[in-house]
């Protein structure tokens, strides 16, 4: 039957935008966004398998992956709003992308946050999906406290230590609630090591797509750089003084960015010898 994802609503803008979250967060990981946003989109903050009230899908490996993108798509559909925006942070980013893939038709506007294509290189998916399921074992071993204060230690959530004490706390209560079999199975069934590599295809993706990410953050913004490279219309941005998280780490700029993304206006110019897209009047020749 496939797995149902949960989900919840606010907002009362013109414009439904899809929320989705990162590893270990849950439906409310965009609350402190809703005063920054909640006039202009009807947000469906959506909570991934393994994740608050979302079970984990049948299947384990790419099969339960697909599986999660393909609730994704039937969520929409069950919306029935038509073409959607679709915001993803991290893992949520994946998702969002390979359902932008999915089901183009779906959606009018696609955000990745800290997102990646995935693995292009076979070995390089076996060695992820050695280390995700090293992992997956010290969560079902040692429990989820523990790993939380492993997940907190790493050098890639190092914005998140100068959070404001209210956004800190809410981030690390929403980790600290998930349980083992949830945040073992997510990372079975939605790790970067069992994602389809979706690098092939992005030439081909014709929805307009802004990439956002933290510029010390090293590793998500070269790799946003090659995905620019690759996309054929394409805004990114990279946030000065941000690392890994920066709807967490700078929310108001960060709204501020996704909001005049989301009311750019554009229209796709006519194909001639190259692809070209033009927006807000001004004409952008496809990389």
């Amino acid at each position: 039957m496939g797995v149902t994802l949960a989900y919840e609503t606010w907002g009362d803008g013109p414009r439904t935008l899809v929320l989705l979250h990162g590893f270990t967060g849950s439906r409310h990981s965009f609350d402190h966004l809703r005063p920054l946003l909640g006039r202009s989109v009807r947000a469906v903050a959506v909570d991934l398998p393994g994740h608050g009230a979302t079970p984990l899908p049948d299947r384990k490996g790419r099969e339960g992956f697909l599986e999660t993108v393909d609730a994704l798509v039937a969520l929409v559909d069950r919306l029935g709003h038509g073409t959607v925006d679709l915001l993803g942070y991290s893992q949520g980013a994946r998702v969002a992308l390979a359902a932008a893939v999915r089901a183009p038709n779906r959606f009018g506007r696609l955000i990745m946050e800290s997102g990646s294509p995935g693995l292009h290189r076979r070995q390089e998916r076996a060695a992820r999906r050695e280390a995700d399921a090293q992992l997956a074992a010290f969560i079902r071993t040692r429990g989820v406290e523990a790993f939380v204060d492993r997940w907190e230690s790493l050098p890639l959530f190092e914005g998140l230590r100068g959070l404001a004490p209210d956004l800190k706390d809410a981030l690390r209560a929403r980790r600290r609630a998930c349980t083992p079999e949830g945040l073992a199975g997510a990372l079975e069934c939605l790790g970067l090591g069992v994602q389809p590599d979706y690098w092939p295809e992005l030439h081909g993706q014709r929805l307009p797509t802004l990439l956002l990410t933290g510029a010390k953050d090293a590793k998500f913004t070269q790799t946003a750089r090659r995905m620019a490279a690759e996309l054929p219309v394409v805004w990114r941005r990279s946030f000065t003084d941000c690392h890994h998280a920066p709807h967490l780490e700078a929310p108001e700029e960060y709204a501020r960015e996704v909001l005049g993304f989301l009311q750019t206006p554009w229209y796709e110019a006519p194909q001639f010898d190259s692809p070209a897209v033009t927006v807000a009047g001004a004409e952008r020749v496809s990389p």
